[in-house]
């Protein structure tokens, strides 16, 4: 048994990667402040709460726990707060991060997950995005994750700590025990507010409509979050078996616009669902999709809960 460290196991992701660590016979150990993550959530293992920015926490789990690897989902994620509020974001994202892998190094770990974002890339040149894509992100949030990223390799080539960082963008669904799904305070993902708008009988907000795209809305690469679970595992373990750093991709390849995916809302639930037109949000790309070519050949992973229409059925079942 593996003893790993999962900072910000609390959250919608993260838990969901405990429940997988759980199940493949690991012994993960959750810190979370639970600013956005949920305690009933976190379903084995240990649990600390706290926040990575404490140096004497930290050391105290590290000296208590014999730790192997680092899993590390804790971070600040919304683009537009991102835009508002920059400070918050480089503090949490890099500053706290930074603080995180000094104790890693004190305590002799060397092996750690990172979960990056797709939102490093910024405006995409070619569709679908590969990992050789120039980086370049458009918002505070890209950037704060695109800069851990570069602190990762410098940390790599000085001190031998090896990393691989996952660059993914859309994380949607629910687990199928029921128990874990999307709860987002506030809620930003589109599938939970487009399925919470119609319980509420009130009208799904659409930010912008004048991207250029066949409809005009945001495009993304939608991927559900055991499939991301799973490639966390699979990460992981390469980390502990060969040492290697490297990042990855993750995503469907196939790319779903706001109207597509509120569409495929409808033919699901079977009525119609009312649109309000708003501004665009300032940092938002028009539109980003993955390729997952290069994990789907190193690490063997592959999406099995693929198409929008499965993702949102999983997540109105959750």
């Amino acid at each position: 048994m593996k003893n790993i460290l999962v900072t910000g196991g609390a959250g919608y992701i993260g838990s969901h990667i405990v429940k997988e660590l759980l199940d493949q016979g690991y012994f993960p150990i959750t810190i979370d402040n639970l600013s956005q993550g949920h305690r009933d959530a976190v379903l084995g293992g240990d649990f600390i709460g706290g926040d990575i920015g404490d140096a004497t926490l930290l050391r105290s789990i590290f000296q208590k726990h014999a730790i192997d690897a680092v899993i590390h989902m804790a971070a600040s994620s919304i683009v537009s707060e991102s835009v508002a509020n920059p400070k918050k974001y480089y503090q949490n994202n890099v500053v706290n991060g930074l603080n995180l892998l000094e104790t890693m190094l004190e305590f002799n770990v060397k092996k750690i997950v990172f979960s990056s974002t797709a939102a490093v890339y910024g405006e995409p040149k070619e569709i679908p995005i590969t990992e050789e894509h120039l980086c370049n992100p458009t918002n505070p949030y890209g950037w704060s994750k695109f800069m851990f990223e570069q602190v990762l390799k410098d940390f790599d080539k000085a001190y031998g700590l090896k990393y691989i960082s996952l660059r993914y963008f859309n994380a949607a669904g629910a687990h199928p025990n029921g128990l874990l799904k999307e709860r987002h305070s506030p809620e930003t993902h589109l599938i939970p507010n487009i399925l919470k708008a119609t319980q509420e009988g009130r009208p799904v907000e659409i930010y912008g409509t004048d991207y250029p795209t066949p409809d005009g809305t945001c495009i993304r690469d939608y991927i559900h979050v055991c499939d991301l679970a799973k490639a966390h595992i699979l990460s992981l373990k390469k980390l502990i078996h060969m040492s290697e750093s490297s990042y990855y991709n993750l995503g469907n390849g196939a790319g779903v616009s706001v109207k597509e995916v509120i569409k495929a809302v409808e033919n699901i639930l079977r009525k119609e669902i009312p649109i309000k037109i708003s501004n665009r949000r300032p940092g938002d790309p028009a539109v980003l999709i993955a390729s997952s070519q290069k994990i789907e050949a190193e690490l063997n992973w592959r999406s099995i809960n693929k198409g929008i229409q499965t993702i949102i059925s999983l997540s109105s079942n959750g």
